[in-house]
């Protein structure tokens, strides 16, 4: 008779406990515990330490299996693992198993809170969490710079209802850049989500300048979130006692990326969002999560979006513009976000223009944008703090103008970037050196 068998996840890394089933029946009978290796990251399997050879020092019901395969990425302490080779053997015959993995009988461990924690500080070293430098959170009314630490709880209506709102503002240099434009918009769209801050703007302010202090950051992003808060798992906030707060720093730095051979973009067939949904910066990102995904299924750098009308709204996460007969054209902001980015762009063209700084550009405006108009501007450009100002080269496999990124395009990358590294003060928050705690 076939065995299945299964091994259980039990800390020390290196120990693995074998569960063995006899089928059909449902009986389990555990067997001794075999000393395995660590895995490594780069290997998704590994032979066990049972063999044919060696299964005398085992029950005989525990022997022959000669690979494992991971379940999951991350450190060895989060590791299971489940049959994959051809053979097992049991009272000394054997019989060939379908080189598949077969189904596993999950006994998942109940652990107690130091447990849980030291798993969390486990895959906390992995690689991809290396940028994670601080976090607020109201729950516990304090900063952490322990990624292990960085959670949300389950019950906040952030999580499993997406009534909350968020924000980011660019860390440049050891400045944060229009800090107070991104946090007055977050503070428009919670007044529009029916959220009331737990604290005043002052004391919001404070909160995100000792977040970025702590995390010693000087290039990077700063996230943060208001949300309806906790309290259970219902629609009504009516159960919400307290609305929460929360706020990230994210170590990384985009501000010389190489632009210089311009992306693609497509129009998204997604379903824009409602005007009054649009308008708001809610964690409600499913449809801007679409128009990535089909973006990126297509080779595309981003989806462009057009609103009811048909006319051009904005990209799945930044606002658009185009260049044509000398002028700067961005969509109206009616039905779509404001974006802090792209206000500030029209608010330093006329002082560029008049500088001479733009070469063959007269004006630059807000209007309605039909596609056609659009698809037939001389230049294209997406705006956003992630993507800066970034040159649009070809939309729907068609090229923007000669298919190269824009003298004028590249011009405005060229002054925004120096906006955010040396702008004014009124627009450049100095970071505050980390505070000895």
């Amino acid at each position: 008779m076939a065995l299945e068998v299964h091994a259980l996840r039990i800390d020390p890394v290196s120990e693995v406990v074998l569960a063995v089933k006899q089928l059909p029946t449902s009986s389990v009978v555990r067997c001794a515990s075999a000393k395995l290796p660590a895995p490594s990251s780069s290997s998704s399997s590994l032979p066990l330490a049972i063999s044919p050879s060696s299964a005398s020092s085992y029950p005989s019901s525990c022997a022959g299996l000669s690979k494992l395969r991971s379940l999951t990425s991350g450190s060895g302490a989060r590791r299971a693992w489940r049959v994959t080779a051809s053979t097992t053997f049991f009272d000394g015959e054997t019989e060939q198993v379908q080189n598949q993995p077969q189904t596993q009988d999950t006994i998942i461990p109940v652990l107690t809170l130091s447990q849980i924690t030291s798993r969390l500080q486990e895959e906390a070293k992995a690689m991809k969490y290396e940028c994670f430098r601080s976090m607020y959170s109201s729950v516990v009314g304090a900063i952490t710079t322990d990624v292990a630490a960085m959670v949300l709880p389950l019950d906040d209506h952030m999580v499993h209802r997406g009534h909350s709102v968020f924000d980011t503002a660019a860390i440049v240099n050891g400045y944060l850049y229009e800090l107070d434009a991104h946090l007055d918009r977050l503070l428009r769209s919670a007044a529009k989500a029916k959220i009331t801050p737990p604290f005043d703007r002052a004391t919001l302010r404070e909160i995100l300048l000792q977040t970025v202090a702590a995390g010693d950051c000087r290039d990077g992003a700063l996230r943060y979130w208001l949300s309806c808060g906790r309290g259970g798992f219902n629609l009504s906030a009516r159960e919400c006692d307290q609305a929460t707060f929360y706020a990230i720093v994210l170590d990384g730095n985009h501000m010389n990326d190489d632009v210089s051979a311009g992306v693609k973009v497509i129009t998204s067939s997604v379903p824009i969002k409602p005007q009054d949904f649009a308008t708001v910066k809610s964690t409600n990102y499913l449809p801007n999560a679409l128009v990535l995904q089909e973006a990126e299924e297509r080779g595309a750098f981003a989806g462009i979006w057009l609103d009811d009308k048909g006319f051009i709204a904005e990209g799945q996460n930044m606002n658009v513009a185009f260049v044509k007969d000398g002028n700067l054209l961005v969509p109206t902001f009616d039905k779509i976000l404001s974006g802090c980015t792209a206000l500030r762009m029209l608010e330093l063209v006329p002082q560029l223009i008049a500088a001479g700084a733009l070469p063959g550009l007269n004006d630059a405006k807000t209007k309605v944008i039909s596609l056609e108009e659009a698809k037939g501007a001389t230049e294209m450009m997406l705006i956003g703090s992630g993507v800066i100002i970034t040159p649009v080269v070809m939309w729907d496999d068609e090229p923007i103008g000669n298919g190269k990124p824009g003298p004028i395009t590249l011009a405005l990358r060229k002054w925004l970037r120096h906006d955010m590294m040396e702008g004014p003060a009124a627009i450049r928050t100095k970071i505050q050196p980390k505070i000895s705690r």
